[in-house]
């Protein structure tokens, strides 16, 4: 399974309607579950980012579906980094020649 890291800001109506931010974390979970994707972690943040959450999802491919699919509710505006493990790293440094 690949990392992704997701950075979020809020929408115009993802403020307004921020009283449910956390009912709508878990409908985000289980949306991410029926696709095969797990939320690892969701933290809501200060700073440039509303929110920062982790997957775990079996290809680029199926998490970008899924991005597109959460941008589709109209709440956030996503911006989504592969992550990789230090192990997956030391994999792709041996690459180098």
């Amino acid at each position: 399974m690949a990392t992704f890291v997701t950075l979020l800001n809020f929408t115009d109506q993802g403020i307004r309607t921020v009283k449910d931010t956390t009912k709508r974390a878990a409908a985000v979970r289980e949306m991410a579950k029926a696709s095969g994707i797990e939320m690892k972690d969701i933290f809501w943040t200060l700073g440039q980012y509303d929110l920062v959450a982790t997957f775990s999802a079996p290809d680029e491919a199926t998490m970008t579906a899924f991005g597109l699919a959460l941008g589709m509710a109209g709440n956030v505006r996503s911006q989504t980094l592969r992550a990789f493990s230090a192990e997956e790293m030391n994999g792709i440094l041996s690459k180098l020649p």
